[in-house]
């Protein structure tokens, strides 16, 4: 507990000369707060003074930004001035920070408060409502900080903050609509402005990558999707899109509250509550929410490329559109209001999805990843066959149990009512009500026939726009095993033959690339196999590209890292590889005193090393090793991992070399697996991978047959062993670590009682190695989320739950 203390308290330290007018403001936020009762709630007495609004002394347009509205303001609000606040000071300083801040809240309230009153005057009816309100928070300036330090981020961040900072306050204002949202908005409109006149650096502009192009896509197609929803989240909407709450949320009215509708001749609104009362709350609420939920698969589809999701999104978008005018159009057949606001809360629906459509036409061209055609006819059966048996189930069910509806349908009924189970119970209330499910099965077929076909919908297209589709065929592997015989490679060469790796070449045919693809990383193992290893990076990037993913390099040497250095990717260490010089060794002197003592108890327990290759190793032994690999799992009661390292599946290797500690007994007591490593189409070394022991066995075994490898394999002509990457583990070589570095150094030492890579990597100490970094390269800071999720995956790709709540309990306990 006192090391997490320390770690706790430096990195405040750390927070607090980093950022101290971001640390002080917050200090002083909260404080005022505590001593004011804010935190405990909405406190309107406080805010009527405090706070800013169209009545409102002109001072309260400072002295707002020391209060927020309630305590979920206050902790967002903190969340994003530790982030964004922290930034705009190492870039400006505190000063100019101080001054960034106050200006876009002051301007920014002021602005507000001036579209509330033109609204008003012009008698739209929303800011006729938000006059006389009054709004505090800093979030109003913050969002002002972060879209005026967009203009000194670098280009990709550029654009994504300005693009999901905007479409958030849009979204907000448009949908809650409280004068606090349109501050927001205003104030955010502010520090757009003074960055654009006064931080703008003198820059080219730079054109959008092909993977930026498309999360920009995705995330106005995300933005669509969510709009409605916050509408439905928010207590009490206000905005001028508020009333798409009614279309997306079903309230449950009182059968007292309809009785009385309908007995006061209020024809429209009796209808209406009749629909509402017909759907139960959860498949009203699933139905609900659907549509949001397929537009945000399909935004993800989109980030990743596939002409399929692209396809989707154009349907669903335009049909979206439709769908709303075709709502729009009955509406306006409703009492009317004011014709801007007529315009503006109906028109601008079916202006964004019709803009969203015209987006996606333009675009087509970033879309270019192509699912296999069986995939696509796959998901065509599956969609249409649901859509028969459901509707089959629906119509012919309906009528076996027509007495389970009031009034009691025909089979005709029932077919016109069939397009209306599929729609979201908010559209209902427009079309006729023919018949309410009375009893448990009329229900079932009434209320869940959408919710199953959605459901249905909404996984196949998780599966068609998400999965990796394989591609490498075994030609292309025999290839890569060629390629890694004619130029070798680094010490982990072999890796790239392992089954489960796909293939990327050059156009040439001479490098190759082995990666694997997860959620989206295209995660690579090793150096690239080739000569024109630069070239074959730029390519292998253009190739991840296109396909929607983002590359890693993975465990790579320090020379691959110096060649793609011009690249501008960052790189961090993710493990020590170490490696034996065979030439010059020699076991002679007090450092070598436990590798000698092994070979000395070896000998007098009549111990030896014998080489064998396990496809033609006798049954007795490869029984043995499988027995003593399975005690080794179940005696850590984790997932054994893999990617890069191997397991029993990988000892049938071509060229894998086995060798074992057998006792005269013919018992094994331990086995270690050998990599080939080839130049030129020559063995000239081997890498160590598969190490097992027996519990009970002799306890020098993995020191004896490392000694004994090097030993035999020295006389054959080998030049050098490496014992490989300790994962998560690195010699100190005196560097000040950066933050990534130091949060995988601190991953290791939690997972250390774990898995013990920093124990494995002091017991290669033994043999006095040279030490050679591994590197991971990447080049977006914003993937490093997906590439730790990608990682993780990789090295534990079975884990069952009850082994990751094992796990993960033990790093807690551990930590």
């Amino acid at each position: 507990m006192s090391a997490q203390r320390d770690r706790i308290a430096r990195l405040i330290g750390t927070l607090f000369r980093t950022a101290p007018l971001t640390c002080a403001f917050l200090i002083s936020f909260w404080t005022t707060g505590a001593l004011t009762g804010a935190l405990g709630g909405r406190n309107d007495a406080l805010l009527d003074r405090v706070g800013f609004g169209t009545d409102s002394p002109l001072w309260t347009a400072f002295s707002s930004v020391l209060w927020a509205m309630d305590l979920t303001g206050y902790v967002a609000t903190t969340a994003l001035l530790l982030v964004f606040g922290t930034l705009a000071e190492r870039e400006f300083g505190a000063l100019r920070t101080a001054g960034l801040f106050l200006t876009s809240h002051v301007l920014g309230v002021f602005l507000g408060r001036g579209v509330v009153l033109l609204g008003s005057n012009l008698g739209w009816s929303w800011p006729e409502s938000l006059t006389g309100e009054v709004a505090a928070g800093p979030s109003i300036a913050g969002v002002g900080l972060v879209l005026a330090l967009s203009f000194r981020m670098p280009v990709s961040w550029r654009r994504r903050v300005r693009l999901m900072t905007a479409l958030s306050l849009l979204v907000l204002a448009l949908y809650s609509g409280w004068l606090e949202d349109l501050l927001r908005l205003t104030g955010g409109a502010t520090g757009l402005l003074i960055g654009a006149f006064f931080l703008r650096r003198d820059e080219g502009r730079e054109p959008g990558t092909l993977a930026e192009r498309r999360v920009l896509v995705g995330v106005l197609v995300a933005a669509s999707a969510l709009g409605p929803v916050v509408a439905v989240l928010s207590p009490f909407p206000n905005g001028p899109l508020s009333w798409f709450s009614d279309v997306v949320a079903v309230a449950q009215p009182a059968q007292s509250d309809v009785d009385l509708a309908c007995a006061s001749g209020a024809a429209e609104q009796c209808r209406t509550m009749l629909v509402q009362l017909s759907y139960g709350r959860f498949p009203a609420l699933v139905m609900s929410l659907l549509p949001a939920l397929l537009l945000l698969v399909l935004a993800e589809g989109l980030r990743r490329g596939r002409r399929f999701a692209w396809w989707s999104a154009l349907g669903a978008t335009a049909a979206y559109a439709a769908t709303t005018g075709w709502y729009v159009a009955q509406a306006a057949r409703l009492p009317e209001v004011g014709g801007l606001e007529t315009g503006f809360s109906y028109g601008v629906p079916i202006l964004a999805s019709l803009s969203i459509t015209l987006v996606l036409l333009l675009t087509r061209g970033n879309f270019t990843v192509r699912l296999p055609r069986h995939a696509i006819r796959r998901f065509w059966r599956f969609t249409a066959g649901s859509i028969g048996v459901l509707s089959a189930l629906y119509v012919f069910g309906g009528y076996l149990v027509r007495d389970r509806f009031a009034p009691r349908p025909g089979f005709l009924q029932l077919l016109a009512d069939l397009p209306t189970r599929f729609l979201p119970p908010g559209y209902l209330g427009l079309v006729p009500l023919r018949f309410q499910a009375d009893g448990v099965v009329g229900t079932l077929l009434f209320e869940y026939t959408g919710v199953v076909f959605w459901l249905i919908v909404l996984a196949g297209l998780l599966v068609a726009s998400w999965r990796a589709w394989p591609s490498s065929s075994e030609n292309q592997a025999a290839h890569a095993r060629e390629l890694v015989r004619r130029y070798g490679g680094s010490s982990l060469s072999h890796m790239t033959t392992w089954r489960g790796n796909r293939y990327w070449f050059s156009p040439d045919g001479e490098t190759v690339i082995a990666y694997r693809v997860v959620a989206t990383i295209a995660l690579t193992v090793g150096d690239p196999i080739g000569p024109a290893r630069i070239d074959a990076v730029r390519g292998f990037a253009e190739f991840c590209e296109e396909n929607g993913w983002t590359p890693c390099l993975y465990s790579i040497s320090a020379e691959t890292r110096d060649e793609v250095a011009p690249l501008g990717w960052p790189a961090v260490q993710v493990a020590e590889d170490t490696v034996i010089d065979l030439d010059a060794l020699a076991f002679t002197g007090k450092k070598w005193q436990d590798v000698r003592t092994a070979l000395n108890k070896a000998a007098k327990q009549r111990i030896t090393a014998e080489w064998c290759t396990y496809a033609d190793a006798p049954f007795a032994i490869t029984d043995q090793i499988r027995s003593i690999s399975a005690e080794w799992v179940t005696d850590k009661g984790l997932p054994e991992m893999g990617f890069t390292l191997g397991g029993l599946d990988e000892l049938t290797g071509d060229g894998v070399r086995c060798l074992l500690a057998v006792d005269a007994d013919r018992t094994v007591h331990g086995v270690t697996s050998w990599l080939p490593v080839y130049s030129e189409g020559e063995v000239v070394g081997y890498t160590l991978d598969f190490m097992r022991r027996r519990a009970n066995g002799f306890r020098g075994t993995m020191e004896f047959l490392i000694a004994s490898a090097a030993l035999q394999l020295k006389a054959g002509g080998v030049r050098f062993l490496s014992l490989s990457g300790a994962p998560l583990a690195r010699l100190d070589r005196g560097e000040r670590p950066r933050l990534l570095q130091r949060v995988l150094d601190v991953t290791g030492r939690v997972l250390e009682p774990i898995y013990g890579f920093r124990s494995l990597f002091a017991f290669k100490a033994k043999f006095q190695p040279t030490y050679r970094p591994l590197y991971m390269v990447y080049p977006d800071a914003a993937a490093l989320p997906r590439i730790a999720n990608a990682v993780s995956r990789a090295y534990l790709p079975g884990v069952t739950l009850r082994q990751g709540l094992r796990l993960a309990a033990r790093m807690i306990r551990r930590s």
